[in-house]
């Protein structure tokens, strides 16, 4: 019966036009089971038709985006969201933007991967991936001259504008920065405690002192180019606020490294916020 109920499914799906793969995709069921029923069915001259015409326009967007160029094959945004916030302040801090092409390098690959998916909800091409054996850093690129184009003006916007967007969209950009050029500075035994940030571009230490302190974070600039958050409150407030994502560590095969091992950074938040003295 289920048989006899299978054969009826795929021969009305193909009086509708269904292709073979589409059926597939319908009933989950082998190409050569529904092949069987429906060998003697023809595609409509519509149908062919339809798959003549995605056949070349999947063609037309490989060919296009192999060159570099773009059949408009991203989503533009006009009003900014946490996850846009997020992406292009990634790419900006960790990566490049540049006219052809836009990268990201990270050793983690959590956030290799946090890339890849707000990447994906504007653009539907695969980047290309790169790793560096000696040192384990990751690097996708997406190579498009319209998408790199487009993302520079955006990354500009951002960075002139996010001291005017809600408090959300200032948390994302702190969690990419952070993520990207931050490090957990926890020394006990020379009683160190501090939150690190690194940036060569002053203006953009400025434009983070000041997003921290509009959540209630004190930090302050030190030379020649780190924003440094320190103070038992204003490490609470940045793990309950922003925080190191998770999967994000410390290098341990740094000659400089105090644990000589890969630790996570927020554990060693944490640590040293529990190593205060109540």
């Amino acid at each position: 019966m289920a048989d006899e109920q299978f054969k009826t499914t795929c021969r009305t799906l193909r009086r509708k036009g269904y292709t073979l793969t589409e059926i597939v995709g319908v009933t989950g069921k082998p190409k050569t089971s529904v092949y069987f029923h429906i060998s003697d069915l023809p595609l409509s001259s519509k149908t062919k038709e339809r798959v003549k015409k995605e056949a070349g326009m999947r063609i037309r967007e490989y060919s296009l985006a192999r060159k570099g160029k773009s059949a408009k094959s991203f989503k533009s945004f006009k009003k900014w969201t946490p996850q846009m916030v997020l992406l292009v302040s990634h790419l900006s801090f960790d990566g490049e933007i540049v006219r052809g092409v836009c990268s990201y390098n990270n050793r983690s690959l959590a956030l290799i991967k946090r890339v890849e998916r707000l990447m994906k909800k504007i653009y539907a091409f695969e980047p290309k991936r790169y790793v560096e054996k000696n040192t384990g850093v990751t690097r996708i690129a997406y190579h498009n001259v319209e998408l790199g184009a487009y993302l520079q003006k955006k990354s500009s916007e951002l960075f002139r504008k996010i001291h005017m967007q809600p408090l959300t969209h200032k948390k994302e950009f702190l969690r990419a920065f952070f993520d990207d050029e931050g490090c957990m500075d926890f020394r006990p035994q020379r009683n160190k405690r501090n939150i690190r940030g690194y940036q060569n571009n002053r203006d953009v230490l400025i434009t983070v002192e000041k997003l921290l302190n509009d959540i209630g974070i004190k930090a302050h600039i030190e030379e020649p180019n780190e924003v440094v958050i320190s103070k038992k409150e204003n490490l609470l407030t940045f793990k309950k606020t922003i925080n190191f994502s998770e999967g994000v560590r410390v290098n341990g095969n740094r000659s400089n490294s105090t644990w000589k091992r890969d630790m996570e950074k927020s554990l060693l938040l944490q640590l040293a916020i529990d190593s205060y003295k109540t």
